[in-house]
């Protein structure tokens, strides 16, 4: 009789399990995603890097059938947010846009290398050498020109490092055998403010951040870094063009997780990310706003990311450049 009991009692025990470990099971076993997803944004807002975020984001929404939440991050050359992405949790509900040179300070906390899953790229867009209207200089050879005449006294402004446009102002001066003040700001929207109130006379700014502006006349576009001219503003010519051979500083943004986040996950939102970006309606809203779309393999994303970082890497120490 007490052999029956307890075998019914164990019976009983278990049937409890099973039905209570029911609804557990089907929430492990929801598609991915099952609510809202964060992107982090390692920039203020009002920048180019904000700008392709939020460009993003919405289409992941669209395409997801939930929220993604953009929050800015911004402080510390993007190496703040950055590093509030490399300690989230790996299961694909926070993301981050990340852009090449974010893990070149000794202080970053995290490395580029192991701590993130990349997803893929998203873009890349050229550094824009720009100046305010009354700055007497209309081409690179002026600029440098005015530049060997005043050693020192002029200042050309950069979000901080290490952002590709503070290594585009660092390799223009060595490149161009110049001595130009390089003064950081904390991104290309404080940095594009001073350049149109004349509180600065140059800068390296990206062209979404400055695109809108140079168009209007209120800056001048001197000079394209990346290798070819930009197809927003065709007119302008690169460094190469203009007397810098080999000159080549382009900044790459791409969609980034956590180390370990699940290879389902990570396919399934580079499939996603690469249908966005074969949208003619995202390209055209791309290009105009002066980024190329670059759709990649999770692998090529991370090839990008180890060559562009090395690259950057051998010329901060043969500059000797201390990057905090």
């Amino acid at each position: 009789m007490l052999d029956a009991a307890m075998r019914a009692v164990v019976l009983t025990s278990a049937l409890v399990t099973v039905v209570a470990g029911a609804p557990l099971d089907q929430a492990m076993a929801q598609p991915y995603p099952a609510r809202p997803i964060t992107l982090i944004v390692p920039y203020p807002p009002g920048g180019g890097v904000d700008l392709v975020g939020r460009l993003v984001g919405q289409r992941l929404s669209a395409v997801l059938g939930q929220q993604v939440v953009i929050e800015n991050r911004g402080g510390a050359g993007g190496m703040i947010g950055t590093r509030d992405l490399a300690k989230a949790a790996p299961d694909g509900y926070t993301l981050g846009i990340m852009l090449t040179g974010i893990s070149l300070s000794p202080n970053a906390g995290y490395d580029v290398n192991r701590d993130f899953s990349p997803i893929g790229l998203i873009a890349s867009t050229p550094i824009f050498i720009v100046a305010n209207p009354s700055f007497p200089a209309r081409s690179l050879a002026d600029v440098i020109a005015v530049a060997k005449k005043r050693p020192g006294k002029l200042a050309e402004g950069t979000p901080p490092a290490p952002t590709i446009n503070y290594f585009a102002a660092r390799l223009f001066n060595l490149m161009a055998g110049v001595n130009i003040t390089v003064v950081s700001y904390r991104g290309t929207a404080p940095l594009t403010n001073d350049l149109l109130g004349n509180h600065v006379p140059l800068g390296f700014d990206t062209i979404p951040a400055a695109v809108s502006n140079v168009e209007g006349g209120e800056l001048r576009a001197i000079a394209v870094t990346g290798p070819q001219r930009s197809a927003t503003l065709p007119d302008v010519p690169t460094a190469a063009e203009s007397g810098l051979p080999g000159f080549d500083a382009v900044q790459y943004y791409g969609l980034t997780a956590p180390a370990g986040v699940p290879r389902p996950i990570v396919d399934r939102l580079n499939k996603e990310l690469r249908a966005i970006l074969a949208s003619d309606d995202f390209k055209k809203r791309l290009i105009a706003a002066g980024d190329d779309p670059a759709p990649s393999t999770p692998e090529e994303y991370a090839a990008n990311i180890k060559r562009e970082e090395g690259k950057w890497a051998a010329l901060i120490k043969k500059l000797g450049l201390k990057i905090e």
